[in-house]
């Protein structure tokens, strides 16, 4: 809740739990804001501090255990540095490349007394530099090659949404005519329906996506780090291009893919460096090339979703970004249900598409909605999980019922671990292991909780399904039993060129 509160909004998110077996519930949290860069700040309880060491009753060594999944931590003992700690947590968490801290007080430190005054001075942490600049020699050497590129591509990241540069990418794309490709955590960052954006890239990118990456003569990487699902083999990735990247963290810069220049700032300063430097450019040969790939393929086409009589989850997905007008804040859970999302669901606002993609953490989508609507109340909130995910974490529906939040939340009940089953279809003769599942009645659950549960079984009760939840005052969880052995494609498999596309074999939701 905390990390979908961080996203939805920008600031620091903030978790508290007890010692032992309370901190250790929140690893996985802390490991999915840690690989996503969320700024949330954790506060964990600990035993007395002359207690630390002789295994007292739920003593943890909490900062030990977090040292390597967090940006910082600490282990306070004195109630005089609670609050300059917390104050230099919340700086580190949004600062530079954000990303969780956490703070372990100890019991005695927590029940003593101070006289306290707030301390408005600006937080300096020796040997902390979280702002960098580029070298004016590589911004020059960055604006001619950008003024020589014939077949560019931007590959659009988290970075954007983070530094707040949605509007100076926006400029850029539009003055030198570069399409622009995003990343899953990167998707809202551009317009989804500007003439630009070419939507998702990488393993169930879009396929003419992939290949416009693969025939680039420049790659302009922004505020991402190609990842092993964005690029697929690296060896094969944009061979023939050159790359410019643009990152806030230098631990990045050539980790994955080695580039030509490294712009190593805030990815909205940089730009604004770049920006009065770049003249018009006129891409239209390129552009028509990559019309001319992309046809009538996209799978965001409705004529491309024929109703043949089974509900696919795809039709779910369309008919919600239809009927919400793609004005939803969608925070999607991990699996297929999050691939078919961000496949389906156009994001045409920032900030308003939300999951867990370095961890992929299962659970993530019921809680972070939850969390995101705190943080944007006036915002219409989705959750979108599959049947799996849910069930990780359908306690916080009581959390949803309790605190009075306004939700709706859409399973793609498929009876499946669906993705684990998908791999299990393409790469090991359909030796279904431990995917097949039985899930319990999701509209009882919901119903046990005080809320409102729906279930579809059909392609023409999805919209009523959706109109209802949307005039329902409280939460709303809707059971959608989807096709069963339905796969996500395109898809890139493990360790091949991003190019080389596993398609949908029978064309019966589109043809790609």
């Amino acid at each position: 809740m905390a990390d979908g509160y961080a996203r939805a909004c920008g600031k620091v998110g903030v978790a508290l739990a007890t010692s032992g077996p309370g901190a250790t519930n929140l690893i996985t949290g802390i490991v999915t804001a840690q690989m996503d860069s969320s700024p949330i700040v954790c506060i964990t309880g600990q035993v007395a501090s002359p207690l630390i060491g002789f295994d007292a009753f739920q003593e943890t060594d909490v900062t030990g255990i977090t040292l390597p999944i967090t940006k910082h931590n600490y282990l306070i003992s004195k109630v005089e540095d609670i609050a300059p700690t917390i104050r230099e947590a919340f700086f580190i968490a949004s600062s530079g490349r954000p990303g969780p801290v956490l703070i372990d007080i100890t019991k005695d430190a927590q029940q003593a007394e101070i006289e306290w005054e707030y301390d408005d001075r600006p937080v300096h942490i020796s040997g902390y530099r979280p702002d960098f600049s580029p070298l004016p020699a590589d911004l020059c050497r960055a604006v001619e090659m950008i003024q020589s590129a014939q077949r560019p591509v931007i590959l659009a990241g988290h970075g954007i949404l983070i530094s707040g540069a949605m509007q100076e990418v926006l400029e850029f794309a539009e003055r030198t005519q570069t399409p622009v490709a995003s990343t899953l955590l990167g998707l809202s960052g551009f317009p989804g329906n500007h003439p630009l954006s070419l939507g998702m890239m990488g393993m169930h990118g879009e396929a003419w996506v992939n290949q416009t990456i693969q025939n680039a003569d420049l790659l302009l990487a922004f505020g991402m780090r190609f990842d092993d699902r964005v690029t697929g083999k690296t060896s094969t990735f944009a061979p023939n291009a050159k790359k410019i990247h643009i990152e806030i963290d230098p631990s990045e810069i050539n980790k994955n893919i080695a580039v030509d220049i490294a712009l190593v700032g805030d990815l909205k300063e940089t730009l604004q460096k770049i920006l009065p430097n770049v003249q018009p450019a006129n891409h239209a040969e390129w552009l028509a090339t990559i019309e001319a790939w992309k046809g009538d393929s996209s799978v965001r086409n409705i004529q491309n979703l024929p109703d043949n009589g089974h509900l696919y989850a795809a039709h779910v997905i369309n008919d919600l970004w239809r009927y919400t007008n793609g004005e939803s804040l969608v925070v999607s859970d991990v699996g297929q249900n999050q691939m078919w999302t961000a496949q389906y669901y156009r994001h045409d606002k920032p900030n308003t598409a939300i999951t867990s993609g370095g961890l992929g953490t299962m659970g993530f989508g019921l809680p972070a909605a939850i969390g995101a609507k705190f943080a944007r109340p006036e915002m219409e909130v989705w959750a979108i999980a599959g049947d799996g995910g849910f069930q990780m974490t359908q306690a916080e529906l009581s959390t949803a019922a309790q605190e009075g939040i306004k939700i709706n939340l859409a399973i793609l009940n498929n009876g499946y671990l669906g993705m684990v089953r998908q791999w299990q279809e393409f790469f090991y003769d359909r030796r279904y292991s431990a995917t097949p599942m039985k899930s319990p009645d999701f509209v009882k659950i919901a119903e046990a909780h005080g809320l409102t549960g729906i279930r579809v079984t059909r392609r023409d009760e999805v919209a009523d399904a959706i109109c209802k939840a949307r005039e329902t005052p409280g939460s709303v969880v809707i059971d959608f039993q989807v096709e069963k052995e339905d796969s996500v494609y395109p898809m890139v498999p493990s360790n091949a060129s991003i190019d080389a596309m596993i398609r949908r074999p029978v064309p019966q939701i589109a043809d790609r």
